[in-house]
This record gives structure tokens, sequence and C-alpha cells, in this order.
């Protein structure tokens, strides 16, 4: 049975590097042609980080992409992704960008959403087995993951096109062919050409059969399955390389091996490494780390911070990793920061490119914005704000809705929203400096709100009471 493509992004033609003002010299634009400008760049870069098998095939590697080898253009390439929750995290960013960089050169890859294997839960890197999921909330993730793929990758063409014809990026989910598979059928078709020993030496397996725990058999056949959705795509779709995180290689050696045995032909893997936190955890759901790449989780402005404020000695990294820069500008970047170290020129970019890649445009807008607003105390930037952008940077805030009565006071606002306690005291904090609306303090209880002062041209007001107590109040009938 053919899996339906879900989503295909044609090829298209870019304009020019998003970012970057007219036509960037030789040395600065992108290279991507044959091999030299694609694995070995991205290993340059630190994005590739292991290739498997590296030699010994009939065709190595770096002969599959190039464009001189008849036969050899476009490949096809894939990465899963378990919906184990309703959105992608930071973690799934450089898996993400390892496709985009195949798809940039030409290449055609296959973004697959696993809404069969999540049911069983992938053990790689795990000391205790993944709480098991209902098949409902898998499908209603599965559906949020396919949703947030198609996003990221129309971001991708819209806003960091190179002139350059790219290859498709197609979203699929392996529910697709596991949804009408009969078990023993499976079995006796697929079992038979997986040896125990070679599965029970698996790293994961190893550490889980050693954990107090152990390990259940439905995670131990994972590998199994994410080998027959590798077997599955070269059959047909003709992909012959399986990207994913290095915790990953265990499984993609089972897919390799098993299409080896069947088919006689050569595949490949590569990983690319895993983000830690300064802990060296592993960001994830799973590490209560995660740093969200829907909206609803993680809204643009707090994506944009956590870039902003990596430290000095991981910026230049992540710019590589994170980022389509190329090598020279980030060595630019990085010159100009060592002369003015506390503008964080470095931190910016970083944020920039990511969260327009993640959140679009408008995203991006929204984060700065945002920080105008936190930390600048812009009142344009307040003005300019909509209510979801407000709920967003003030997540702890009160939100009232009232209506704005003739000679409606400081006092009467701040009792209506319930942010001072009644009486002399609550008094006594407005006359004491201790309440400031839409950044101005406010220390006479008994004046009278002005529009254009008080409440902004967007009929919002961001009162403060002390130094971390906000509301926000959304005024009716203006």
């Amino acid at each position: 049975m053919a899996a339906p493509i879900l989503r295909c992004i044609s090829r298209g033609q870019g304009l020019g590097i998003p970012g970057l003002s007219g036509v960037l010299p030789v040395g600065l634009r992108e290279a991507h042609s044959g091999a030299q400008g694609l694995l070995a760049m991205q290993k340059a870069r630190g994005l590739f980080k292991e290739f498997f098998p590296e030699r010994g095939t009939k065709t190595e590697l770096p002969e599959l992409f190039d464009r001189g080898t008849a036969g050899n253009f476009p490949q096809t390439i894939y990465c899963g992704f378990d919906p184990t929750a309703d959105s992608l995290h930071v973690g799934h960013l450089l898996a993400l960008l390892g496709l985009f960089h195949f798809q940039r050169a030409g290449h055609n890859v296959i973004a697959l959403v696993g809404g069969a294997t999540a049911r069983l839960g992938d053990p790689s890197g795990r000391t205790k087995e993944r709480e098991a999921l209902e098949a409902e909330r898998v499908q209603s993730n599965a559906r949020a993951l396919r949703q947030g793929l198609k996003a990221l990758a129309a971001n991708h063409q819209q806003l960091f096109a190179n002139g350059r014809t790219w290859g498709n990026f197609t979203v699929l989910d392996n529910s697709a062919w596991y949804q009408k598979q009969d078990l023993v059928d499976f079995l006796a078709a697929v079992g038979g050409h997986f040896r125990m020993g070679t599965l029970l030496s698996r790293l994961s397996v190893q550490t889980r059969l050693k954990s107090p725990e152990g390990m259940s058999l439905a995670e131990f056949l994972y590998q199994v399955l994410q080998a027959y959705d590798f077997y599955y795509l070269f059959q047909h779709y003709r992909c012959r390389v399986q990207l994913g995180g290095s915790d990953q290689l265990g499984n993609i050696m089972s897919g390799y091996e098993f299409i080896q045995k069947l088919t006689g032909e050569d595949v490949f893997g590569i990983s690319v490494p895993l983000i830690t936190s300064t802990t060296g955890a592993k960001l994830g759901k799973s590490a209560g780390n995660a740093v969200w790449l829907n909206r609803d989780k993680t809204s643009p402005f707090e994506l944009y911070q956590f870039f902003v404020r990596q430290q000095d000695d991981l910026v230049e990294r992540y710019l590589k990793l994170f980022t389509f820069l190329p090598l020279p500008e980030i060595d630019h970047i990085m010159q100009l920061h060592v002369k003015e170290p506390e503008k964080r020129g470095p931190q910016k970019r970083l944020a920039t490119e990511v969260t327009k890649l993640v959140h679009g445009q408008e995203g991006l807008d929204s984060a700065k914005r945002c920080t105008q607003a936190l930390y600048h105390s812009s009142i344009e930037a307040l003005e300019v704000m909509s209510d979801q952008e407000l709920k967003e940077l003030f997540k702890e805030a009160s939100f009232s809705e009232l209506v704005l009565d003739p000679g409606t006071s400081v006092l009467d606002t701040c009792r209506k929203a319930n942010a001072i306690p009644g009486g002399p005291r609550g008094y006594r904090m407005i006359t004491e400096g201790g309440v400031s609306i839409n950044h101005r303090q406010v220390t006479n209880p008994e004046s009278v709100l002005v529009v254009g002062q008080h409440i902004l041209k967007n009929g919002l007001s961001l009162l403060k009471i002390g130094k971390r107590n906000f509301y926000i109040i959304k005024w009716l009938q203006l």
C-alpha cells in the first residue's frame, strides 16, 4: 500500500538570503553543490555528527550526493518525529535543519510522524519506560505535529529562499502502513530477518535491561518498527538516507541491516547532535525543560529570549547549527562581538533567525514588540500589542474587561481590577509610588484616566503593582 502524501511543499525559486541586502560576495554565499558542498559543509558546521556506514559500500555516501554521478540525483532523506506531545520542541530543530539543508541542495526530504510507533515508545536515551498514551491522544498529537511540520516547511520556503531550485518537503505518518497490518502476518514476514543477539546488543537495550525497571516487549520491538519504516520508505520513495539524533544510531543500524538482507542495497544513516541544557540534560518533554515550537505552549517572545540568553561560549556553535547563515558571515558576526560584546549581536541574530523560521515574520515582529515593551518600557510597543501578545508576555497577569465610566480614577481602576486592597492601605500604595500604568508611575489616586496616557490606542492598560504584579485591563465602550 502506498502511503498517502499528507503535504508536499513543491520546488520553489528564491530571491536571496534573508537578512542580507544585495548580492553576497562569492566567499559568503552558500556552498551546496556536490558532496563537498553538502556533507562536508554540514560536518564543518557541526550539524552532521556521524555517518553510517562510513565506508565499505558499493556506493559510498559522498558519491550518493554527487550531481556528477549518473542516476544519483536527487536523493530522498527522511527523519522521524514521534507524537508523544502535541508540539515539536527546540530539541527537534536540528533534525529539521538537517532535512532543510538537504532540501536546499535539491534533494527530496520526508518528515515522518510516528503515529503508530509513538504507542510503543522509543527507549533510546531513556532510563525508564515512557508513560503509555491512549490511541486517541496519539492521533491528536500526530495531527498537531503534521500541522507544525507543514508550518515550519512553509516558513522555510517563504522566508529563507536562496535563489536555487529546492527538492520536495513531504510529511507522512507511519500509521498509514501499520493500521491495516495483521500482527501475525507482519511478524511472519519481518521477524525472521532480525537476529535476537543483534537486537539485544544495542546500547539502548543494554542500558534498559540493566536498569531496575527492565524493558518491556513493546519498547524492545520499537527498533524493529523503525527499521521497517526505513524499508517501507526505501521501497516506495527510494529513500536511502535516514537522519536522526545521535541517540538513534542503533535504530538506524537496524534499518540498514534489514534493508541489506532483503534487497542487497546500501542505505545510510546520518546523526545530528543532541541539544542539552547547561546541566547536560537533553532538552525535551521528558526532562521537563522543553522549549516548544507551538505558540500555545511557548510564545514567540519566550523562544526569542531563550536564544538571546545563550552564553557567549555557545552562541557561535548555535549560529552554525540553528541558522542558514554562511560560515564567513558567522565569523564576521563573531568578530564584531569581540569589539562590542555588550550589544549581544550574535545572540540577537541567532534569536531572530530561529524565531523567524519557527513563527514566521509576524511571530518575529511580535517577539521584538514584547521585548521592547518589557525590557525597554516602550509605550509605542505596548500601543500596538494585541490582547494575545500581552497575555503571552505577562502570563501570570490577571486579565479584566472594564467599562470606562466618565470620571474613572486611578483608584477606581485599581480596585475594579482587584489589584490593591481596600481602605487606606490600597490608597497609600498609590501615593507611595507602588503603582504604575503603562510603565508610568502614578501617585495621585484621584487622577482621572486619560485616553492616550493611561489608556493606550489599542484600548488596553498595563497596570503594575509593586515590582512583579501585572494586571491587563481591556476597556470597553471607549
